[in-house]
């Protein structure tokens, strides 16, 4: 994975005051335009793919560095003022109901745009994977509430979309970036940002889950009765889990958190799945009505039964925003801080915005460099 990280993003509620919304629109505006001009559409799906530009991005439109918000207000206003005659770029989705219109948003704007309908229907797709993968293949307990895809007139694309977990009031963000996936569920993601590493996330993205995957899908293959009868088994209370571990775990905190079979599972799905017979655990993932109880429940039967180890293992793992310095989880990239604020300090400079607004926005600028180098 090129970027995965942490850094404290927490809730906040309420709606950015309409003086600072126009302000940063004109700002924003400005800035993918020039973006655009020198560098051309599919650059600036790369920039936003980048957790240290898009952070740095939403300070100098005027968000603060740490706030969840800066994910939903920075993508309204590029949703607002993107357009494909002015910039080649075309943003669906949004927060909560406006994630939902993607798809038809995708075939009008993306028909406007002249892609063809395969384009269309593989950037349809891209949209709902991506999705699938952050809410039901990596459960950490942030379920997606804001999704935004980016695409050009190329078909290229980006996805931003961010999970919200309620209980410690905390958000984490995932950036995608088309050019990058080679499989969308083996460790395809340009970032992953959070508040913290979780102890145990069952990550079905990760490398060393691959057997697990492939014995996922051989269960679904096969006669859904039996695959009913083990989850059941599994999950009696009259069954010790050591039953299925060969003499109990090493890791008896496990047992009692992560190995509890989910109580909420659709029976019916894995009939559904036995007449379809996926062909890889991408199409078994992507198949309508697999949630994240399908998932934990096949993850767990293919461990517990069939040795296939799954990966506990969150894919947060850097820091940019605090204790990272010292190299502790992981070195801070000073190199790609100083790049992303001098590229962004030079698109400022040349900006046509009121000099009031361009002061501010550099302000804002120097206040984060300081704050990362400190």
């Amino acid at each position: 994975m090129r970027k995965t990280g942490y850094v404290v993003l927490p809730l906040h509620g309420g709606h950015a005051p309409a003086w600072l919304t126009k302000r940063m629109k004109l700002l924003a505006d400005e800035m993918v335009r020039l973006i655009v001009l020198e560098h051309g559409p599919d650059r600036f799906l790369q920039r936003m793919a980048d957790p240290y530009w898009f952070q740095a991005l939403g300070c100098v439109l005027g968000f603060d560095w740490h706030s969840s918000g800066l994910t939903t207000v920075t993508m309204g206003i590029m949703k607002d003022i993107v357009t494909p005659e002015r910039h080649g770029i075309v943003i669906v989705g949004g927060k909560g109901r406006a994630s939902r219109s993607a798809p038809t948003d995708i075939e009008e704007q993306g028909s406007v745009m002249g892609l063809s309908s395969s384009t269309l229907e593989g950037l349809k797709y891209a949209s709902r994977i991506c999705a699938k993968v952050d809410s039901s293949a990596i459960q950490a307990g942030y379920p997606i509430y804001h999704h935004t895809l980016l695409f050009s007139e190329r078909g290229r694309w980006a996805v931003i979309q961010q999970g919200m977990n309620s209980s410690d009031r905390s958000a984490r963000r995932y950036h995608w970036l088309s050019e990058h996936v080679k499989d969308y569920v083996v460790e395809p993601h340009d970032a992953i940002v959070g508040d913290s590493v979780v102890e145990t996330v069952l990550n079905m993205t990760a490398r060393e889950a691959e057997e697990n995957r492939k014995i996922c899908v051989d269960l679904v293959k096969q006669n859904p009765a039996n695959l009913v009868s083990s989850i059941k088994k599994i999950g009696s209370n009259s069954v010790p889990l050591d039953t299925w571990t060969d003499g109990g775990a090493s890791r008896p905190d496990l047992l009692t958190s992560a190995y509890e079979m989910p109580a909420d599972l659709n029976w019916d799905i894995f009939q559904q799945l036995y007449d379809t017979q996926p062909r890889g655990y991408e199409e078994l993932l992507a198949f309508r009505g697999v949630g994240p109880a399908t998932v934990r429940a096949l993850a767990l039967v293919a461990q517990l039964v069939y040795g296939a180890e799954v990966s506990w293992r969150d894919p947060v793992k850097f820091s940019f925003a605090h204790g990272g310095k010292d190299g502790v989880p992981f070195p801070v990239n000073r190199p790609a801080m100083d790049d992303t604020i001098k590229f962004l300090r030079e698109l400022l400079e040349a900006t046509e915005v009121e000099r009031s607004h361009k002061k501010d926005a550099i302000q804002r600028l120097e206040q984060l460099s300081l704050r990362w180098s400190a």
